[in-house]
């Protein structure tokens, strides 16, 4: 079986998205962060996980601030309002489910 090969996006400045993998029910993404860029605050139907593969990253989900480094993770609810600010230059490994559509 080959890998399909998923085009890097750029969301924002210093933000790189790559989906890894994918089917309906489940998607992973990667997110490499430069120190300084931003995740703006969003919400969506989706539930996801974050794992911070490397860097620190100051985390806003709902009322909560969670500074994360390299080990950490969070799940971040269907609906709840949230983003992150990256400290230091890092990549945050993210599941989604269902997938995210708007990402393909």
């Amino acid at each position: 079986m080959t890998r399909p090969e998923y085009p890097v996006a750029h969301p924002s400045d210093g933000v790189a998205r790559q989906v890894l993998a994918e089917d309906p029910d489940l998607m992973v993404v990667s997110f490499r962060f430069q120190a300084g860029a931003v995740g703006a605050l969003h919400d969506h139907p989706h539930t996801q996980s974050t794992y911070v593969a490397s860097g620190r990253f100051r985390f806003f989900r709902g009322d909560e601030v969670l500074e994360l480094g390299p080990g950490d993770s969070i799940v971040i609810g269907s609906g709840l309002r949230h983003g992150c600010e990256c400290i230091e230059t890092g990549e945050l490994i993210d599941c989604f489910t269902p997938r995210r559509d708007d990402f393909l």
